[in-house]
């Protein structure tokens, strides 16, 4: 099923939905144990960066410095859609919150300081209209 393209239209029907969890970035060797326990990882030059349940991590002593709450924008944005990244890291930007966005093939997903949870869907769900 083709995502969306009508920023517009997603920007009006946008919902956020926050996982109850932390969670925390970390580069680790590709044999690192946490990795099968990783909601989400990237391959970079320097290493493999690898989301994690705070929990996780902290059962397997892996450090990080970063605590996150991850917000799913659970409208369906197609991956060639033009503008929704645009307009929802600047309106948290504008907010003095830090974006980290990872895009799915159905949703977007930004990861928060966790201090900010509550903020950033506020000022998300601002940008209805």
């Amino acid at each position: 099923m083709t995502g969306s393209t009508d920023v517009a239209a997603m920007l009006r029907t946008l919902e956020v939905v926050a996982l109850p969890d932390e969670y925390v970035y970390a580069s680790l060797p590709a044999d690192h144990p946490a990795i099968r326990l990783a909601k989400a990882t990237i391959t970079e030059t320097e290493g493999l960066t690898a989301v994690l349940l705070r929990s996780d991590a902290d059962s397997l002593n892996v450090d990080y410095d970063y605590v996150a709450a991850w917000l799913t924008l659970s409208v369906h944005s197609s991956l060639e859609a033009v503008g929704l990244t645009a307009a929802f890291s600047q309106a948290l930007g504008q907010a003095g919150i830090s974006a980290n966005v990872l895009a799915g093939f159905y949703h977007d997903h930004v990861l928060v300081a966790a201090p900010d949870r509550a903020r950033a869907i506020s000022v998300l769900h601002g940008l209805r209209g």
